[in-house]
This record gives structure tokens, C-alpha cells and sequence, in this order.
């Protein structure tokens, strides 16, 4: 299943992508999408930043045929790849979000670029649920999830970039 999201913050993508790589980011980001528990790394390797967010969560957002397969919690792996800054302040990188013990997971691109109130974010992946006959079911009742996630983590970009930081 596609997922495309789009977001705007108020700030140039060189600003966006600096809060992105610091770890207070992070954890804020972590604690706003009501992670009971949280772990953050932030690597540089070369030209590359890779950010690492484990987060345990609370099931109670998934259909019961869901919540049956991973318990009241899950446990959900996000890694971010980005390259080096552009010309124009723009970055790309990759997402990588996996569900532990679930065979679901999201891969796609993540881009920051000038635009709208300042950078523009667009987040294009593929979100699959390896489950046979219910996949589709499963990807179905997980999307809207991680979109919420997705605008929680926006909302909570906003507010830092505005002066709410850590």
C-alpha cells in the first residue's frame, strides 16, 4: 500500500534538517507519539546522517484482529538515511519502519526542499503486511496510523521550530 504525505514547516530546509538531527528533536518526537519507552542515535557516516529511533507503543489504536498478533504494545524501529545538503538546501534521504515480532514495515524516500512556508517534507513509501490472506486487511488499519504519527511528528517539528525546544 502507498503511502505519500506532504507537510510544510516554517523555517529553510538547512533549519528543518538541523532539528531533525538533534537528539532533544528526537526524543520530543518519540514522547508526542505517546512511546512509553524510546531509545535515539544519530550517526554521521561520511556525508550521510543516519537517524535511529526505537520506540515502544501503545496497541490500542489497532482493530483487535491487529492487537491480537502484537500484544498492548509494539515495538517499532524507524531508521532515516540522508544525504548531503544541496545547492538549494534540500536533502533526500530513505525511511526505513519496522514493526518488531509484526512482519509489516514501511520503506520509502523522505525529501526536504525550499517551498511553502519555508521547506516543504514529502514522505513517499511502501507500507506491507507479509500476512497471508489478511495483508492488505492489516496495511488497511495501519496506514491511518502512521499518518497520525506522521502530523503528531509535524506538529511537534512546528512547535520546536517556533521556540517550544526540549
Amino acid at each position: 500500500m502507498k503511502i505519500s504525505h506532504t507537510v510544510e514547516f516554517p523555517a529553510p530546509p538547512h533549519e528543518v534538517f538541523e532539528m531533525l538531527a538533534e537528539p532533544r528533536f528526537q526524543e520530543a518526537k518519540c514522547g508526542a507519539t505517546a512511546a512509553l519507552e524510546h531509545a535515539v542515535d544519530i550517526e554521521l557516516s561520511g556525508d550521510r546522517t543516519i537517524i535511529r529511533t526505537e520506540r515502544v507503543l501503545p496497541a490500542r489504536g489497532l482493530p483487535d484482529y491487529a492487537r491480537n498478533m502484537v500484544g498492548e504494545t509494539l515495538k517499532v524501529g524507524e531508521k532515516q538515511e540522508w544525504g548531503p545538503q544541496s545547492a538549494d538546501g534540500s536533502r533526500h534521504g530513505t525511511i526505513d519502519l519496522e514493526i518488531h515480532g509484526v512482519p509489516l514495515s514501511l520503506t520509502g524516500t523522505v525529501r526536504l526542499e525550499p517551498g511553502g512556508a519555508g521547506t516543504v517534507q514529502h514522505i513517499d513509501g511502501d507500507l506491507k503486511a507479509k500476512v497471508p490472506l489478511i495483508g492488505g486487511k492489516i496495511e488497511k488499519a495501519a496506514a491511518p496510523v502512521i499518518e497520525s504519527a506522521i502530523e503528531v511528528e509535524h506538529r511537534t517539528g512546528v512547535n520546536w521550530l517556533n521556540g517550544a525546544r526540549g
